[in-house]
């Protein structure tokens, strides 16, 4: 068994106060959105501790911008300049994760620090990262202060429409959450890439997945 070095520290605490912030986003935006079905803290506190999470996430993400940005590793989110090669690729961890997998054979992609993520995950990453938050946390930011941003809100059809969004977003990146739970347990062991995550290393195992 080897240990490869995928993860570096600021890629980790942003990835953990990411998640623990989106759990408590969905918490308490089920508390809001259904406080007749859910009452487990009352209403007003969760509409503080939502919007203050919010806040927070928003930072977090700016965070995360610059990081790549102003770093080397930003080729973790670069697709292959090939398009052929790239379809290629993607269709490889396609039949793996459809197929191979079950079959006990290797996976397609081993990861790197400069290239972490398969054809698949830079997909998915950059339509999360570049469209996905930015609509989430802005559609937040207009319904946080309704009469502030009342010209915003009128431009994009009113705050039904807003609201439609935000909460659409948020079914969204429930099933996001969902899928990336078990994904994380497609590693060599259970909880391989859970380890990853804390530690930075990845370890490779003779077979792995």
């Amino acid at each position: 068994m080897e240990k490869v070095y995928i993860h570096p520290l600021p890629v980790r605490i942003w990835h953990w106060v990411n998640a623990l912030g989106f759990l408590m986003l969905i918490a308490t935006g089920v508390q809001i959105r259904y406080l007749d079905l859910v009452q487990l803290i009352p209403f007003r506190t969760a509409v503080v501790v939502h919007n203050y999470i919010g806040f927070v996430l928003i930072a977090n993400f700016f965070l995360w911008l610059c990081f790549y940005l102003f770093t080397d590793k930003i080729t973790v989110y670069l697709p292959e300049m090939d398009p052929k090669k790239y379809f290629e690729d993607a269709w490889r961890q396609i039949k793996f994760y459809g197929h191979g997998i079950f079959l006990g054979e290797d996976n397609p992609h081993q990861a790197t620090i400069y290239h972490k993520f398969n054809p698949l995950q830079i997909m998915m990453y950059q339509i999360i990262m570049l469209l996905g938050l930015p609509i989430m946390f802005g559609s937040g930011l207009l319904l946080w202060d309704i009469k502030r941003f009342s010209a915003v809100i009128d431009f994009f059809g009113g705050v039904r429409v807003v609201d439609t969004v935000h909460v659409l977003m948020f079914i969204g990146f429930s099933g996001f959450l969902l899928m990336h739970l078990y994904l994380i347990t497609l590693g060599p062991t259970r909880f391989a890439h859970f380890k990853a995550m804390l530690t930075g290393f990845e370890e490779r195992h003779g077979n792995s997945k």
